[in-house]
């Protein structure tokens, strides 16, 4: 038996250097993070998933997926960018615009919930795994 595919997703699961290992280590607290801050404004329902996360120091990212109640899969992604002159959003990949000021409102809401409960958390988390 040959097994070829299974030596590509081995570093993946097992990754072979450092720099794998910070990517894997990387990835993983982006995800919790991602889910906690999905979790910010309440539980998320049972067959939704919502996320929101900082990409870097300009990029947030909120997401969304759910199932109607016909069975239709939705999904709705949001990338705002933090600008010295605003903030701008756009929503699954259409032009930016500037948010509205309840909009701006919302969003520094969320971002200051995000830093003030999330950092201490991950810090938990880096703390389990080591």
């Amino acid at each position: 038996m040959k097994f070829e595919g299974c030596t590509q997703m081995l570093p993946k699961i097992a990754p072979r250097n450092n720099d794998q290992r910070f990517q894997h280590a990387y990835n993983d607290l982006l995800r919790y993070s991602a889910r906690l801050g999905g979790q910010l404004f309440g539980p998320v329902p049972s067959g939704r998933r919502r996320e929101f996360f900082c990409l870097d120091r300009r990029t947030w990212v909120w997401h969304e997926e759910w199932i109607d109640q016909l069975g239709q899969k939705h999904a709705v992604a949001t990338h705002y960018q933090v600008r010295p002159d605003g903030i701008l959003k756009t929503q699954d990949n259409q032009n930016y615009h500037r948010l509205t000021v309840d909009e701006e409102r919302n969003f520094r809401h969320a971002v200051r919930l995000y830093v003030e409960r999330i950092p201490a958390a991950l810090r938990q988390r880096m703390q389990v795994a080591r």
